[in-house]
C-alpha cells in the first residue's frame, strides 16, 4: 500500500515524523508547488494528480494544513475510492482569526464526512488547535479522534523523533 505524505504550510523540515518516515519507510511526499502562498484550489488539484497516476489506492499522511487539504479533496473529487484511508494529525483551525493571511484561502473549513476511514490525532495544547475544534473537525469528517497530550503542533518541535506512535496508528490504518 502506498502512502502518500502531505505535509502543511511551509512543508515539513527534516526533523519532522514526515520526513523520518519518508526517509525510513518510503513513502511518498506530495509535493506542493508553493509551500508558502498554499492555494486550496492548487494544493487538492496537486493531490489529484498523484492519486491518479497511483497504480492503486493509497493511504494519505496529513499534518496541519494537509489534514484540511484531505477534507477539501475529498469533497470535491470524484475518485475517492483511489484512498483507503488518512492519518490526519493536528488539524489547525483556519477559521481562527489570527490565522497568518496566507491560509485564508483555506476557509471556510471543510465539514463534510469523509468517505475512507480516518484517525484525527489532536495534542492538548497545540496553539493553532484548541481541543474542542479538533474533536468538532474529526466529528464533522466521521474520523476517530485520539489525543495525544500535550506535544504542542505535533510537529518537529514538540521532538517526536521517529514518533513510533503515530506509526502504530498508521499500521492499524493500513489494516482494519
Amino acid at each position: 500500500m502506498r502512502i502518500l505524505s502531505l505535509p502543511g504550510w511551509q512543508g515539513s523540515p527534516a526533523g519532522h515524523w514526515q520526513s523520518r518516515w519518508e526517509r525510513l519507510h518510503g513513502h511518498r511526499r506530495v509535493e506542493q508547488h508553493d509551500w508558502l502562498q498554499p492555494l486550496r484550489g492548487d494544493w487538492m488539484s496537486r493531490l489529484e494528480d498523484v492519486l491518479l497516476s497511483e497504480p492503486s489506492a493509497a493511504v494519505l499522511v496529513g499534518h496541519s494544513l494537509g489534514c484540511h487539504l484531505v477534507a477539501a479533496w475529498a469533497a470535491a473529487s470524484r475518485h475517492t475510492a483511489k484512498v483507503q484511508a488518512a492519518l490526519l494529525v493536528a488539524p489547525p483551525d483556519t477559521e481562527r482569526p489570527d490565522m497568518p493571511p496566507q491560509l485564508h484561502s483555506w476557509r471556510p473549513i471543510v465539514r463534510e464526512r469523509l468517505p475512507f476511514r480516518a484517525t484525527v490525532v489532536a495534542s492538548t495544547d497545540d496553539p493553532y488547535c484548541t481541543t474542542a475544534r479538533a474533536a468538532e473537525m474529526a466529528q464533522t469528517w466521521g474520523a476517530s479522534l485520539l489525543l495525544a497530550g500535550p506535544l504542542g503542533h505535533l510537529n518537529a518541535d514538540s521532538d517526536l523523533g521517529d514518533w513510533p506512535q503515530g506509526l502504530a496508528l498508521l499500521h492499524d490504518l493500513q489494516h482494519d
